[in-house]
């Protein structure tokens, strides 16, 4: 496994778009409330139990991909099982699925305790430019688009009772999908807590809808409406039953799940992460199985398969039905719950950002923290800024159909380093060590569903590969050619220094924490 500095910023082996060898950056005093490390600035471990609960449950439910979360996707997954008996089993066997997944990334966060999530773990088993292709896509396509869209859904739903017979005017969308982008990222930017607060909150009341959703349909079988529930009906099917169709559903219930790898990017700022990183998702993914499989029974009772597979939202359409003029309940679920999900992603993404800074893959401006904040200031702006200039493009909506596929190929590339390591550093310490059976039945329902995605949508999947390459030539320039002019590191110089003194920022420290020695270091941070 490649090394990697624990002292601070920018000491990867390789040279960073920035500059591994620029100069170095100047560290104006510390601010009195800063978390101080050994030497300096450092981020705080803020994040809780709940916290950390909050950021999986409410990843999970708003899904990736627009279209993936628990108030749309439902339509995506009973289209390709053919009945709603087998679109309710490919709900649970993707949960089972996502939780053995969890629990592998919950033993890689522990044994390699940095944040940085995937893109981390590729970089340190399969070296740097494995890694920087992670970053490269999530970069340019991954975060912008889902944070962009996500924006834009939750402006179209807060717009949608003021526009009635009509769509909101695309202009107004847009600038009000900006306003939630920059106050989000202010929030971020002022405080790790009210961050945390905010995404506490917006979880619990998207939690609330989906209990809702739950009880209307526990009082329509009460009623006598389980027509679409009885075994007999339920594995009618109103498409003949293909393997290659079936895969495609197991893919959107993937989909759906998606965002239980995210507090893996945060680990850092984890309080005991050896306890909690592990309770998160034992906790999280249960609820969130449970609360998908139930949703999706109680859609049936209101809604015959025919309806529910021409609604382009199901939860609106289900508020229609049985709400009345409460309906409203439904739309405004679905605005709170893409509001939740842009916070957790600028919060996520961001350290991301911070993590590839900070081992050489992007400028060493970005894995700079706030003084007395202590928080990741320009890796936000960044983050921002690119969904901002994504917004202004046409096709946003041509760009995600190839999120899944790219998402979906990393999280099997990152398990399969996981056997890797196992076997590379067998000694390596792992407060957590899983069965390596569970990795391989993990890898291959990967294998399965990456087979049949090529066969289904090989354009789709060929394009994203493409993509995705383009980072080779980026990271050879940027990256891997090290003797840059030295007019190029100087001016990355002055404009680093200028921004760290707009931004109060300075390099923090990281404080290593790999080892037996250092299993009950976290602790102190408990409470």
């Amino acid at each position: 496994m490649s090394s990697s500095s624990s002292s601070g910023v920018g000491s990867s082996s390789s040279s960073s778009l920035g500059g591994a060898g620029a100069p170095q950056p100047r560290s104006p005093q510390t601010g009195a409330g800063a978390a101080a490390g050994p030497s300096g600035v450092t981020l705080k471990k803020q994040i809780g139990l709940l916290s950390a609960c909050a950021i999986i449950i409410g990843k999970n439910l708003h899904g990736n991909i627009i279209g993936s979360g628990i108030f749309v996707s439902p339509k995506g997954v009973l289209e390709n099982a053919g009945s709603v008996g087998l679109a309710i089993i490919v709900w649970v066997s993707t949960g089972v699925v996502t939780a053995i997944g969890a629990i592998c990334y919950a033993e890689l966060g522990v044994t390699i305790p940095k944040s940085g999530g995937d893109y981390l773990y590729v970089n340190d088993i399969f070296g740097s430019l494995a890694g920087f292709l992670r970053l490269w896509i999530a970069v340019l396509i991954i975060i912008p688009t889902n944070q962009a869209v996500f924006a834009l859904t939750f402006s179209n739903y807060i717009l949608q009772p003021l526009f009635s017979s009509c769509l909101p005017p695309e202009s107004s969308t847009r600038l009000l999908a900006t306003a939630c982008l920059l106050f989000l990222t202010w929030v971020n930017c002022s405080s790790v807590r009210w961050a945390m607060y905010v995404q506490d909150i917006f979880t619990t009341g998207k939690l609330l809808a989906l209990v809702l959703i739950i009880i209307l349909g526990v009082v329509e079988v009460v009623k006598g409406h389980y027509y679409w529930l009885q075994p007999v009906k339920a594995f009618e099917t109103f498409r003949d039953y293909d393997v290659g169709h079936l895969a495609l559903a197991f893919l959107q219930g993937s989909f759906a799940f998606a965002g239980w790898n995210n507090l893996n990017y945060v680990t850092e700022e984890l309080v005991n992460p050896i306890r909690n990183l592990p309770y998160a998702i034992f906790i999280s993914i249960p609820v969130v199985t449970f609360v998908y499989v139930s949703a999706n029974l109680a859609y049936i009772t209101a809604m015959s398969p025919k309806e529910l597979l021409a609604s382009n939202t199901v939860a609106v359409t289900f508020g229609d039905k049985l709400l009345g003029v409460m309906s409203w309940i439904m739309p405004i679920s679905v605005a709170l719950s893409t509001f939740g999900g842009v916070n957790g992603s600028l919060f996520t993404s961001s350290r991301l950002f911070f993590s590839g800074a900070r081992e050489g893959h992007l400028p060493r401006l970005l894995a700079m923290i706030h003084v007395k904040n202590c928080t990741p200031i320009p890796a936000l702006l960044f983050t921002v800024s690119s969904t901002l200039l994504m917004l202004c493009t046409s096709d946003i909506y041509t760009l995600i159909n190839y999120l899944g596929f790219i998402s979906y190929l990393f999280y099997g590339i990152t398990i399969a380093g996981q056997i890797v390591l196992r076997i590379k550093e067998p000694d390596l310490y792992r407060p957590i060590k899983v069965n390596l059976m569970l990795p391989m039945i993990y890898l291959l329902f990967w294998a399965f569903l990456l087979v049949f995605s090529f066969y289904s949508e090989p354009v789709v999947c060929s394009t994203a590969v493409a993509i995705l390459m383009t980072g080779v030539p980026v990271y050879f320039l940027g990256v891997y050619w090290e003797n840059k002019p030295r007019c190029f590191y100087n001016a990355i110089g002055k404009i680093t220094h200028l921004c760290q003194k707009l931004c109060m920022v300075v390099c923090p420290v990281m404080v290593e924490s790999r080892g037996p020695q250092n299993q009950g270091a976290d602790d102190n941070y408990d409470s």
